[in-house]
């Protein structure tokens, strides 16, 4: 069987979801689970809504008005006036109408969850109904009954055994049947309710249900050729590999390549299961395959830039050394706020750190870190990774920018620069 993941991009519009159906039809003779994300933007506009519903902002119904109309103007370029879907899709938004009449809950990140994760379960059902408008036979899945997670909520830890058990139970009968369209990025507790792997997970998702059936292979399809060695958006030059080991895959992950989730390659690589990144704008090229061994060229190095960081410095207030308790006094910190080290470096005096700005996390990390410790932190500086680096490349990036922090090893150098 195989697994394909559709990200948000993709399905960004009508013409998008009228092309996944056409990359669907050439698989529908194969057993297919597919995985899709929200549509265009939509995640990042849930979550403008969830901080109004919080915040008590004036423009909560207009920001929910506007996510509204985005989606039906996309099913009313799919489907004729009374198809069911427009039923559909009303009472899924339902769902955020009667969570924002009530009183925010306590936990913020709990609200995050059940109302962000709307977007996946419109956009699975848009697609799915148009896959079966087209004669691609097609079921909608609610993830959230087969990937099962702790309370943690915006990072769910997957309950491996029993989400191997329901996905093996259920799937491969229901496969028989026809195409699976599901969510990525949700999963569900035992209490019912819904929790999201981190964002951008929907790759996970993926890798989850391949892993738990022995997938030939996992697809996942981007607005780009395959895996480069730098993220076009900021380097004109950029060229695609046209194979990647588990290992370096796992590894451009690790210091913040985007293309895929960071927790994709480890449940593939157990089950020895290939991922393919190709383009859906080229759906018959090749793109890029990441398995156990492979044909690496590093004829240019690979950059990896992560910008919105923080340089955090962290000292004693008695001016003692940095010592194993500090520093197990600090990751607890660090583990309880749920904010993740992308560097981090120990002087004499001090521990320095390098991590995503997220704020309201930020906030709760220096409240606790104050107690014992003297802080200073850069906020607005950006991390530069560069693995094989070729000819001083390393050298050109960091040019007339303040080097804050540097790290180097055998075949990764990063900076922190302004």
């Amino acid at each position: 069987m195989l697994v394909f993941k559709f990200g948000g991009a993709s399905v960004k519009d009508a013409a998008g979801i009228i092309n996944l159906a056409a990359i669907v039809k050439k698989y529908e003779d194969q057993p297919l689970l597919i995985v899709v994300s929200a549509m265009g933007k939509t995640t990042n506009a849930l979550e403008k809504l969830t901080r109004a519903y919080i915040d008590g902002k004036n423009d909560l119904v207009d920001i929910f008005e506007e996510i509204k109309a985005y989606h039906y103007q996309i099913i009313r370029e799919l489907f004729e006036t009374n198809h069911p879907i427009f039923n559909e899709v009303a009472n899924t938004f339902v769902e955020i109408d009667w969570a924002i009449e009530d009183a925010p809950h306590d936990d913020d990140d709990f609200i995050y969850d059940q109302l962000v994760s709307i977007g996946e379960l419109v956009s699975t059902r848009i697609v799915a109904a148009y896959l079966n408008q087209m004669g691609i036979k097609s079921q909608w899945l609610d993830v959230r009954g087969y990937v099962h997670t702790d309370n943690n909520y915006r990072e769910g830890k997957v309950d491996w055994v029993k989400t191997r058990e329901s996905i093996q139970r259920d799937i491969p009968k229901m496969l028989e049947k026809g195409i699976i369209v599901t969510q990525g990025f949700l999963g569900g507790t035992s209490e019912n309710f819904t929790t999201t792997l981190g964002r951008e997970g929907s790759d996970y998702t993926a890798s989850i249900f391949a892993a738990c059936l022995q997938a030939e292979s996992v697809t996942t399809w981007k607005d780009v050729p395959g895996i480069l060695n730098a993220d076009p958006k900021f380097f004109s030059d950029t060229i695609k590999f046209d194979e990647l080991t588990y290992t370096e895959a796992i590894e451009m992950t690790f210091y913040g390549a985007s293309v895929i989730h960071p927790k994709t390659i480890k449940p593939l690589q157990n089950a020895n299961i290939p991922l393919l990144v190709r383009s859906f704008n080229d759906p018959d090229a090749a793109g890029t395959i990441i398995k156990e061994t492979a044909g690496m060229n590093f004829a240019k190095p690979i950059i990896i830039l992560k910008q919105n960081q923080v340089l955090l410095s962290i000292s004693p207030r008695d001016y003692s050394f940095i010592s194993e308790d500090h520093l197990s006094e600090i990751f607890s910190l660090f583990a309880s706020r749920q904010v993740k080290i992308n560097i981090m470096q120990t002087s004499a005096l001090s521990f320095s750190v390098c991590f995503d700005l997220r704020p309201d996390r930020f906030a709760k990390l220096l409240a606790g870190l104050s107690t014992k410790f003297k802080v200073k932190y850069n906020e607005g500086i950006s991390l530069i990774t560069v693995r094989h680096d070729k000819k001083g490349v390393l050298n050109e990036l960091t040019a007339g920018k303040t080097i804050l922090l540097e790290q180097l090893s055998r075949n990764t150098a990063q900076v922190v620069v302004r």
